[in-house]
């Protein structure tokens, strides 16, 4: 199964908006989408803080930024099983 993550925090509006992209982008019986908060790391709120939320792969780091769409994340996705 393809792991993925939501990084984001709470209070983030466009985190539950990027959250119901990937409800409607995968299926969720294949992929799991773990949602992080990157409030709880340092590192991440480094790298991450100005650009949340991020959909990143878990076994390779690729991430793809919002504002993505369906078929961005269907198309990221289909990268990551090639």
């Amino acid at each position: 199964m393809l792991t993925l993550e939501l990084l984001g925090t709470l209070g983030c509006h466009l985190c539950d908006d990027a959250e119901q992209v990937l409800i409607s982008a995968l299926d969720l019986s294949k992929v799991q989408v773990v949602v992080v908060d990157i409030a709880e790391s340092d590192a991440l709120m480094q790298v991450y803080a100005t650009r949340i939320p991020v959909l990143r792969h878990v076994a390779t780091t690729s991430d793809l930024d919002w504002p993505f769409q369906v078929d961005q994340v269907q198309r990221f996705v289909a990268c990551l099983k090639n």
